[in-house]
């Protein structure tokens, strides 16, 4: 079975230091993404509880969080395991020392401007869309190097963010009128197929390494490219014609696949293992949000936010947590079957903030707004206890002593 992300011993001839959070891209984007995450969604409720929050003058409120935690948060991880896993299929070194932290101040600069100043959105596009411009050739270089042209399709996802990450500021600057709308909605379902991919190459073989029983997990190649399909299709139908019908089969089409891979991939002893229920989890909420998503459609439909944020908390917000947790570990030389004992509680309080954020309003619409301050502190709770239990190992050489 092809892996995504093989945990392997370092080249030794790389120098270590002692402080070592830009010895590799995970350690940086990881820790800062989780602030941010908590950052962001403390301002976020901020401004909702009607205190202050400088609005753009182009997109609405509601906009920019969108936009800062799928193409602020979201997109910090996705470069962070670009960084760490192109150097593994790749053996050639990516960004690191000052040349890291160059790209990791592009990302905090835009995330600050768009935080503290969003008058000056053009100093945050320029930061921004360098921060995306110049990931794309960090990892696009090694792969050419190697001609490992298996990987150009997750590349090609990276450059498509990019380009709807251009669109929001497009429209951000008042150049557009609709960018936005384009921007977020690529932004959400680009995440959610990056996870999809992902998962499908690594899952399986995390839970047959991680369980107890013997278990042989294989992926189906027709379910896996019903999966894409039903996803390209609805993405373009949402960006072109927009037609109800095509959107609620396409949503019913992919839940409905992604709910036999995940039943498929399903063994009794993973939910003994933190970092494999988590994300195990994280995939079934996903798979959630496109149910809701077609719901939306149907007469006296589910509200469409429901489902928006059930891919966007429990899918994003999850998977990306149990990730970062279980790369941290392992490429800081740390045993991956002995994570820190908060995990378990750090990957409950995101699925809790989703059943908050999702369920509770639609079983009892009248705790809509307890339901989104419940949510807020599961999320905020859970990044800002992942960054004190893992700034130690993020910021600290190998525990080895092995470079990287």
């Amino acid at each position: 079975m092809q892996q995504f992300i093989q945990i392997s011993p370092p080249d030794k001839t790389t120098p270590g230091y002692r402080f070592a959070l830009f010895n590799l891209g995970f350690r940086p984007f990881f820790l800062l993404a989780s602030a941010f995450a908590a950052i962001s969604i403390a301002a976020w409720m901020w401004s909702y509880l009607r205190f202050t929050l400088p609005p753009l003058f182009y997109v609405s409120a509601s906009q920019w969080h969108a936009h800062e935690m799928l193409y602020g948060f979201a997109f910090a991880v996705i470069a962070g395991f670009l960084l760490t896993a192109v150097k593994n299929w790749t053996g050639r070194q990516t960004l690191q020392g000052p040349a890291l932290a160059a790209l990791v101040a592009c990302w905090t600069g835009a995330r600050a401007v768009m935080l503290i100043a969003p008058d000056l959105v053009m100093l945050a596009a320029i930061l921004d869309l360098s921060f995306n411009l110049w990931l794309m050739l960090a990892i696009a270089r090694p792969v050419i190097q190697v001609k490992q042209w298996r990987q150009l399709g997750v590349l090609a996802k990276v450059a498509v963010l990019t380009l709807g990450n251009a669109a929001f500021y497009a429209q951000a600057l008042g150049w557009s009128m609709s960018g936005a709308r384009a921007s977020l909605w690529i932004g959400l379902l680009l995440n959610v197929s990056l996870i999809l991919v992902i998962s499908r190459r690594i899952l399986p073989g995390f839970i047959e390494r991680g369980v107890q029983e013997k278990v042989t997990l294989k992926n189906m190649a027709w379910l896996d490219r019903l999966l894409m399909l039903s996803l390209v299709v609805l993405l373009l139908n949402i960006l072109t014609v927009d037609s109800a019908m095509v959107n609620m089969v396409s949503g019913l089409t992919t839940g409905t696949a992604n709910s036999l891979r995940l039943l498929r991939w399903h063994t009794p002893g993973l939910w003994r293992v933190p970092l494999l229920w988590s994300f195990y989890s994280g995939l079934w909420l996903i798979t959630a949000g496109f149910f809701l998503y077609a719901l939306s459609f149907m007469p006296s439909g589910v509200s469409l936010i429901l489902a928006i944020h059930c891919w966007a908390i429990g899918g994003i917000g999850v998977i990306t947590l149990a990730m970062m947790a279980r790369v941290s570990l392992g490429h800081t030389g740390r045993n991956i079957h002995t994570p820190p004992a908060s995990v378990f509680w750090i990957f409950a309080l995101v699925i809790a903030a989703t059943l908050s954020r999702v369920f509770l309003p639609l079983l009892w619409p009248e705790t809509y707004r307890l339901s989104v301050m419940l949510a807020a502190a599961c999320w905020i709770a859970a990044f800002t206890w992942f960054c004190i239990a893992y700034w130690p190992m993020l910021s600290k050489p190998r525990a080895d002593g092995m470079p990287g």
